[in-house]
């Protein structure tokens, strides 16, 4: 019965009165669907063309010989960053937004960058500009994304699934959350000397370099499986995102639902932050945008759109900062001054929560 309401049912239009009879399918009609695999071909192409440009553009060696595929090899490492943080902001924001039932919020916006940006803090006013040193390493990673997925499965667990489940508290609480780190970190950061201090904020800017090579047989299983996961219950999540009651009518476990969708996004979100800093309105500007290109409401179509947008929003980025303004691997400012513009004219358009 829950695959019977897997997909929202769009208005019929009677046949005869000039437009084209809609059926309730994901992509109701054939002028939907060719939009739809003519821009995800776009993407496709648009993704190639920047993993290729970040290979070829710049290097000195000629095309095809084998010094130029050793550089180009060497260059991966910042292609292999961009896909892993892209499938898991885009996947994980999607996901979020569903159980959540709200198309603004996202779990970056929710705290994970006040508590990286606190954990950072916090290391470099204990032991100094070693501080940051002490924090990288597989152990110090894993250490990372294990704080941050307790936290957020404790948090959004107990708000979203509890008496008190309901978006404005989960909104408000982690608003002050993530203001009450920010207090304390910038308590700390006022007490560190300038060069501790610079080597501070170079660490919290979102950053393609920030990624280590030595992460990543933790990093890609971690946002495979959970990525797999979250995909694989894209026609769960269509009933879930009808709401609660019509969820549990359907024969559907609303909360285990929720909390299971909850606890691989913390994965996902987490991995990324740990892997490259902050990045708070990537995802949501990654599924903004999806959401506007596949016009549809199927978890099926919208995920891909989803990941090859956050792909092509990602490595554009990246592109402009190494090639343009020759800050090598920091995204997170256009991110930021682009996502945080849509992010209000979003809510102007909509005017509310």
């Amino acid at each position: 019965m829950a695959n019977l309401m897997s997909e929202k049912t769009s208005t019929m239009v009677p046949a005869g009165l000039g437009n084209p009879l809609r059926h309730s399918k994901a992509l109701p009609s054939r002028k939907v669907a060719t939009r739809y695999w003519v821009i995800m071909g776009l993407l496709i192409l648009a993704s190639l063309g920047f993993a290729y440009g970040f290979m070829a553009w710049g290097n000195p060696m000629p095309p095809g010989s084998d010094g130029f595929w050793r550089i180009a090899e060497l260059r991966a490492t910042s292609i292999t960053t961009m896909a892993i943080v892209a499938v898991a902001q885009a996947v994980a924001t999607v996901s979020f937004q569903t159980v959540t039932n709200n198309r603004i919020i996202t779990p970056s916006i929710m705290g994970f960058d006040s508590l990286f940006v606190a954990v950072q803090t916090t290391s470099v006013y204990l032991l100094g500009a070693a501080g940051v040193v002490a924090l990288q390493g597989v152990p110090q990673f894993i250490f990372q994304v294990v704080i941050m997925v307790a936290l957020a499965v404790g948090l959004y667990g107990w708000l979203l699934s509890g008496k008190l489940g309901n978006i404005q508290i989960m909104l408000l609480i982690g608003i002050i959350i993530g203001a009450g780190l920010g207090s304390v970190s910038t308590f700390m950061q006022r007490m560190l000397t300038p060069s501790e201090f610079d080597i501070l904020t170079a660490r919290l800017f979102g950053s393609i370099s920030n990624a280590d090579v030595s992460y990543f047989p933790i990093a890609i299983p971690l946002v495979a499986i959970s990525a797999a996961f979250l995909i694989g219950s894209s026609k769960r999540l269509n009933v879930v995102s009808l709401g609660r009651d019509t969820t549990m009518n359907l024969g559907i476990n609303h909360r285990r639902e929720v909390m299971k969708t909850l606890f691989f996004v913390s994965i996902l979100i987490a991995v990324s932050t740990a892997l490259i800093g902050p990045l708070t309105f990537f995802g949501f500007l990654a599924a903004m945008l999806a959401y506007q290109l596949a016009d549809t409401y199927d978890h099926r179509y919208v995920f891909p759109m989803a990941v090859l947008t956050g792909f092509v929003i990602l490595s554009g980025a990246y592109f402009i900062m190494k090639n343009v303004f020759y800050a090598q691997g920091v995204v997170g400012i256009i991110i930021e001054l682009v996502g945080g513009t849509a992010f209000l004219i979003f809510i102007l358009r909509k005017g509310r929560l």
